[in-house]
């Protein structure tokens, strides 16, 4: 395919775009911000979400991430989600790119279109196939329209989002979703003809905390007692809280954390997505990107969450336990979590979709984006009614959630 001045190439595994390329657009600044200076630069962005996603390493968009993701037969064409990267040349080479997949179902999103799907079904449509440029399973903002440094980035993404909506017609798919996106790239597809939609996540933000009592002492005194006496009847019967990283990561460990995801999965999913060869290829690969929050109890690992390391960010992706105890959930989700953004001097802690429980534990309402084209007209303006009250409904709930902030002094809603 072309548009205008570039050329859009649709590649069938991210195994055959070169890391290099791929990781030149979608991670420009190559890793993690480092040092005292990185360290201030990170918490500089804590309030500016935008700014943060705009300039951080994400790890989620990373070559490595996206082949582990396939390598492992959890994001294939089999399971539903069938890989259609978008590649934007010019007389340069590779200037941009676009995590895409055909989709089959609904399934792993996080942005919900089942409704659509069931209503555009009913008046003689087929929802499926559909465009999805996201990353599988993951509910985190991160650039979309990947651009390279030193290219004309409006002119790219632009490029970009023409170069889908081709890929759309050809593949007779009925629609393509851009999901988690940043705001500035939701205005680029609007734009084009892509409609809006807002949805709210909840983050902890870093305000150049010391210590976990720092961020304590911000909270009402209800508030932080709340979470105090949660801490301690998490670890009351004999728990104990590792974090492992790096080398820590041993195939017996990832046996262990596996065994706790598909216990957990298969309660709140039915079918968890990612396969036990996932786990190992992401220990080989980026294990200085990950970190394991595990529970241990009379000599052995009982639960455990997995967070990935950003350059600003730390981002909660999920967690599974073989033994329950109070509020050991929130202790390792959220709480470690918080103390490890801490020591590391992090801005953030996406700790992933929904969930107003977070409201309480200091996580504050953010805005979340997403941007849809529909193909077929009458569909599109159906849709897009309905996505302009969603839209004002998401505002108004941002409101009325930030004023249950458990912080002594009022924070905003964050309009991410």
């Amino acid at each position: 395919m072309s548009s205008a001045e570039f050329r859009i190439r649709v590649m069938p595994a991210i195994a055959e775009v070169a890391a290099a390329d791929w990781d030149a657009c979608a991670n420009p600044g190559g890793g993690a911000a480092t040092g005292a200076a990185g360290a201030e630069s990170a918490l500089s962005l804590a309030h500016d979400s935008e700014a943060c996603c705009e300039s951080a390493y994400n790890p989620f968009i990373s070559h490595d991430f996206l082949y582990c993701l396939e390598a492992s037969g959890s994001a294939i064409a089999r399971t539903g989600w069938q890989p259609q990267h978008l590649v934007a040349e010019d007389d340069s080479g590779v200037v941009g790119v676009a995590p895409c997949y055909l989709k089959a179902h609904s399934r792993g999103e996080y942005v919900f279109d089942a409704g659509w799907a069931e209503a555009y079904e009913r008046a003689g449509g087929s929802y499926y196939p559909k465009l999805q440029v996201a990353v599988p399973f993951t509910p985190a903002t991160a650039r979309r329209l990947m651009v390279r440094t030193g290219s004309d980035a409006d002119a790219v993404r632009s490029a970009l989002a023409r170069g889908l909506i081709e890929l759309c017609r050809l593949r007779e798919a009925s629609s393509a979703h851009v999901t988690f996106l940043p705001r500035g790239e939701a205005d680029v597809l609007a734009r084009h003809g892509y409609l809006a939609r807002t949805d709210q996540q909840f983050h902890w933000r870093n305000n150049s905390y010391a210590t976990f009592d720092d961020f304590l002492g911000e909270l009402a005194a209800r508030k932080r007692k709340l979470i105090r006496r949660e801490r301690r009847e998490a670890l009351a019967a004999g728990v104990e809280v590792r974090w492992l990283t790096g080398s820590d990561l041993t195939e017996a460990v990832w046996d262990d954390f596996f065994a706790f995801y598909i216990e957990t999965g298969s309660r709140k999913w039915g079918r968890p997505y990612l396969t036990r060869q996932f786990y190992s290829l992401i220990g080989e690969r980026m294990a200085e990107r990950i970190l394991l929050v595990m529970a241990r109890r009379d000599g052995r690992y009982i639960a455990g969450a997995i967070n990935f390391i950003g350059s600003h960010t730390l981002f909660g992706r999920h967690w599974g336990a073989i033994e329950h105890h109070p509020f050991l959930h929130f202790e390792l989700c959220y709480y470690q979590a918080i103390d490890f953004a801490i020591s590391r001097r992090l801005a953030r802690v996406e700790a992933g979709a929904q969930g107003e429980h977070k409201l309480a534990r200091g996580y504050l309402p953010t805005t979340m984006h997403s941007a849809h084209f529909i193909a077929d007209p009458g569909f599109r303006r159906a849709v897009a009614e309905y996505l302009e009250r969603e839209r004002s409904h998401v505002e108004i709930a941002a409101r009325d959630l930030a004023g249950y902030a458990p912080f002594r002094k009022h924070v905003a809603a964050e309009d991410a």
